[in-house]
């Protein structure tokens, strides 16, 4: 069973989220908030698998709740989805560098919702690969960034698969190898450079000319 929290300042956002919650067998909505410090709050009693978190809430905003939630080793198993009104908000940047696992629009259809809770429950990928190179192709290549130097890296190539929003599936197809070796390809990508998730690392992909 994989447990959810709800966090949106719009109760009707709450209502339709937790009625689509519902209606599955194997997902289970265990608090919800509507402001980012009774996000915090909530994560901290319940310590969800996954975190539906609105960006822009009172008291604490989106970003400063998932960072609070992200520092917290006890909270190091839960995964955070960044929902958005806006397809190019630079908010959902920052949310991806702060350790969000990805990011949905709040028109996204049901099926994809359910399908992202599952995905980053599972720990496997990010959420939609056009949605998600939207972002990074707007944003990760500013200047201001500073690109993470890959010159010692030996799993360049797949770390550019990851960041064009390959699964592992895909990049194992790409590169003629068993899904166990490319999750392990991936795995050992993301602990050389301390990415928290697959987000973060296709961020870092993007950066660095990879993606």
């Amino acid at each position: 069973m994989i447990r959810v929290v709800i966090a949106d300042d719009q109760p009707l956002v709450r209502l339709g989220l937790r009625v689509l919650l519902e209606t599955e067998d194997d997902l289970t909505l265990v608090g919800e908030a509507e402001n980012g410090q009774a996000a915090v709050d909530v994560v901290r009693a319940t310590r969800p698998d996954v975190v539906l978190l609105d960006i822009r809430m009172p008291v604490l905003d989106g970003l400063a709740a998932l960072r609070a939630i992200v520092a917290e080793p006890a909270l190091a198993a839960t995964r955070v989805i960044i929902v958005t009104t806006f397809e190019v908000d630079e908010y959902v940047f920052e949310a991806l560098r702060s350790g969000a696992s990805g990011f949905l629009l709040k028109d996204a259809e049901p099926a994809d919702l359910l399908r992202a809770v599952r995905v980053v429950a599972a720990g496997e990928s990010l959420l939609s690969p056009s949605v998600t190179r939207l972002v990074i192709d707007t944003f990760a290549r500013r200047p201001t960034l500073d690109a993470p130097d890959l010159r010692s890296l030996t799993e360049r190539e797949v770390m550019g698969l990851v960041g064009r929003g390959l699964s592992n599936d895909e990049i194992a197809a790409r590169l003629v190898i068993s899904p166990a070796t490319a999750r392990t390809h991936v795995s050992r990508v993301m602990v050389k450079l301390a990415a928290r998730d697959r987000a973060q690392l296709a961020v870092l992909a993007h950066q660095s000319g990879l993606g």
